[in-house]
């Protein structure tokens, strides 16, 4: 008798392609028996070399998950360590969120709304409103696209504004990382030249240019601060890309505003008139040749005064 019994991996594997002989004997455990071929089996029986009925053709049935047993394991390993790293990672993008630290990222690529940056094994997207305004001001003959394709491969420095592993959203603003760095080199009553980045009916937005040369900060100027004229239309006089020196008048960190003003640079007119009519030291015409050439003339009132007199008594207080 010949015994066969031969083990790959976990797998009892028999092959009778050499058998000669007229009887057989097979030992092996029915436990470890996971990868027979029936065929083999079948032909043995019909042989006479094993008595019918010592196998079940049913045990030896193969799988796809019985296939490789090793390259299973490797694979589900694989997909669980992944997996693990992933939650790990969307972790990681909350703990960022929250802390409001800044992460430097390798942009990936772009889309037609916006960057998409590297965060370890996770892809995140950077709108462009959320980029900084200094790649648009350092190139503005560039379209937005042009800018984000020149950026694909460098690192850029963001913090992450939304992290939500459930939807698989994770998005990042460069414009907060940068208010971090450069405004607390704002302070109220600085003066900045500034380039006009956009125009509402309500202001302008205006990015401010730094002692580097670049803009990164973008602050508004509303339309009641762009003259001391009334505007009918703030278009009539700013249009983007225009050159203006603005004043910084108030700044809300908390909710990283600028606000600014174009008509404080000017001398307000009515307080120009005002100096003119009334002293301001407070001197009092002592000359007497004056008093009498002064009251020798009728001194006309201003027209209207009178008007304005009677509203303002109607007033109350």
């Amino acid at each position: 008798m010949l015994s066969l019994s031969s083990r790959i991996g976990s797998n009892t594997c028999l092959d009778a392609s050499s058998c000669t002989h007229s009887s057989l004997s097979l030992s092996l455990s029915l436990s470890s028996l996971v990868c027979v071929n029936p065929l083999i089996i079948e032909r043995i029986c019909q042989r006479n070399l094993c008595p019918v009925g010592k196998f079940s053709t049913n045990a030896a049935k193969i799988t796809p998950t019985t296939v490789n047993p090793i390259l299973d394991d490797s694979s589900d390993a694989n997909n669980r360590q992944s997996q693990s790293r992933s939650s790990a990672d969307w972790k990681a993008a909350r703990a960022y969120k929250e802390s409001g630290f800044i992460y430097e990222g390798k942009i990936q690529g772009f889309n037609g709304g916006g960057l998409l940056v590297r965060f370890f094994s996770l892809v995140g997207f950077l709108p462009f409103p959320q980029m900084s305004p200094s790649h648009s001001c350092k190139e503005p003959q560039k379209s937005i696209h042009e800018i984000a394709k020149g950026l694909t491969g460098s690192i850029i420095s963001v913090k992450v504004i939304q992290a939500n592993e459930e939807m698989k959203k994770l998005v990042f603003s460069e414009k907060d990382a940068v208010w971090n760095k450069y405004s607390s080199r704002v302070n109220v009553e600085d003066i900045f030249v500034g380039r006009v980045a956009s125009v509402e009916d309500y202001g302008a937005f205006i990015h401010l240019r730094f002692p580097d040369g670049l803009y990164h900060l973008t602050g508004l100027v509303h339309v009641s601060e762009v003259s001391w004229d009334l505007i009918q239309d703030i278009r009539d006089i700013l249009n983007e890309g225009d050159e203006v020196r603005v004043k910084v008048i108030k700044i809300d960190r908390e909710k990283s505003r600028i606000t600014l003003s174009i008509k404080q640079l000017e001398e307000d007119p009515l307080l120009e008139t005002l100096e003119k009519v009334i002293p301001q030291d407070g001197s009092v015409i002592s000359d007497s040749s004056s008093m009498s050439s002064s009251n020798s003339n009728t001194i006309e009132p201003l027209p209207g005064l009178g008007a304005i007199f009677e509203e303002l008594l109607q007033e109350d207080g």
